[in-house]
């Protein structure tokens, strides 16, 4: 669900503890997730939002119900829970179509940034792919942590690489991005 010209007027900030951490988790009046990211990221996510929507007031408060929910389910073990969770990103035209392109990789499965580039048409455009993927301000919903090292190795992932191997894992990828028998 790529970016829209619509700027929100408020931005709701729920914290949901998960077994890797505190989630931040900032949905738009219409309950669309604008942003995903962990305490331990929380100013930069800040500067980020208030780049992105200027004119956004952060209030802390509860998400949806139907997000919060998916998130809550995704910690418990469904690896497929977020995909019905509706999402705009602020971006480039570039990142909005890496991004999508994101959401074609199934829980369980990985692709490398070799792999990102040429299924966008751009097979010489690897760094900048691992580039638009690191700026994806809608973490886990776009499956930034799908994509890996054209070795199998868990390289790039904003949130730590602690935290990429425990979500691919969860999603039942075995280290090296093998999926799990």
């Amino acid at each position: 669900m790529p970016s829209s010209n619509s700027q929100p007027e408020t931005l709701t900030l729920d914290r949901l503890p998960t077994p890797i951490g505190v989630a931040l988790l900032v949905t738009d009046e219409a309950g669309v997730l604008r942003a995903f990211n962990w305490t331990d990221y929380e100013p930069a996510m800040r500067t980020w939002l208030a780049r992105h929507y200027p004119k956004a007031q952060v209030v802390e408060g509860r998400v949806p119900p139907s997000v919060r929910g998916a998130f809550e389910a995704y910690f418990r073990g469904d690896a497929r829970a977020l995909e019905s969770v509706p999402w705009k990103a602020s971006g480039t035209p570039f990142q909005l179509q890496v991004w999508e392109a994101l959401c074609s990789i199934p829980a369980g499965e990985t692709l490398s940034y070799a792999g990102l580039a040429s299924r966008i048409g751009r097979p010489t455009a690897v760094r900048a792919v691992g580039h638009a993927n690191g700026a994806n301000p809608v973490a886990v919903v776009v499956p930034c942590h799908r994509v890996i090292g054209t070795d199998g190795s868990l390289t790039g992932y904003g949130g730590s690489l602690p935290r990429k191997r425990w979500l691919l894992e969860l999603e039942g990828v075995q280290a090296g991005g093998q999926r799990a028998a």
